[in-house]
């Protein structure tokens, strides 16, 4: 909540939709779902819940606006991630690099939340899939630029997601560094 109260402290006009947004998204990556509620937010905002109901009709409406405003950026995200070079074999490694050596902890637990909303609300699910289909797909066509056939290009955009997520929940003192680097080395050789 120290980066939402340092967002709060900054504006000097009334709150717009998009500090709501912010603290929405706050709550959901610091204590889940259940935080995301009109009165907590109002009293970290250091509003009136007044402030809330000018912007948004009701928690659902914040929750559907939370989901839209991550799902756009993360698919926005990928191609700028991907973008400043013409090599699909760098853009690739570039990606990788920026999941597991520069990865985002706070960006991390606000995706890992909205997975865990997926499970039992249609919004979030909605949400996960488009971002998904995009990522997977903008994967998939750097490795059909580097020649792989449309089933593997696909296959190995599963295998690079599978394995940045599932690298990020490892304990860092478990894996070495060695380890890592051979496994996105296998991820990106060439098929055989």
């Amino acid at each position: 909540m120290a980066r939402l109260k340092a967002l709060v402290a900054a504006k000097s006009a009334p709150l717009d939709a998009q500090a709501w947004i912010a603290g929405a998204l706050e709550a959901l990556a610091t204590s889940g779902i259940d935080a995301v509620r009109v009165e907590p937010l109002a009293k970290t905002l250091a509003v009136t819940k007044g402030s809330f109901y000018w912007h948004f009709a009701d928690r659902r409406a914040l929750i559907d606006a939370m989901l839209s405003q991550w799902s756009a950026g993360r698919i926005v995200a990928i191609h700028e991630q991907t973008a400043q070079t013409t090599d699909p074999a760098l853009a690739l490694r570039k990606l990788i690099d920026l999941y597991t050596r520069r990865s985002n902890a706070h960006g991390l637990s606000i995706e890992l939340a909205i997975r865990a909303l997926a499970r039992n609300d249609a919004g979030a699910a909605s949400a996960v899939q488009a971002v998904d289909a995009e990522r997977l797909r903008h994967v998939a066509s750097l490795f059909a630029r580097l020649g792989y056939g449309p089933r593997e290009a696909e296959a190995r955009a599963v295998m690079v997601y599978a394995y940045l997520f599932g690298q990020s929940l490892l304990d860092p003192k478990s894996v070495k560094a060695a380890d890592m680097t051979f496994a996105v080395d296998a991820l990106l050789a060439p098929s055989r």
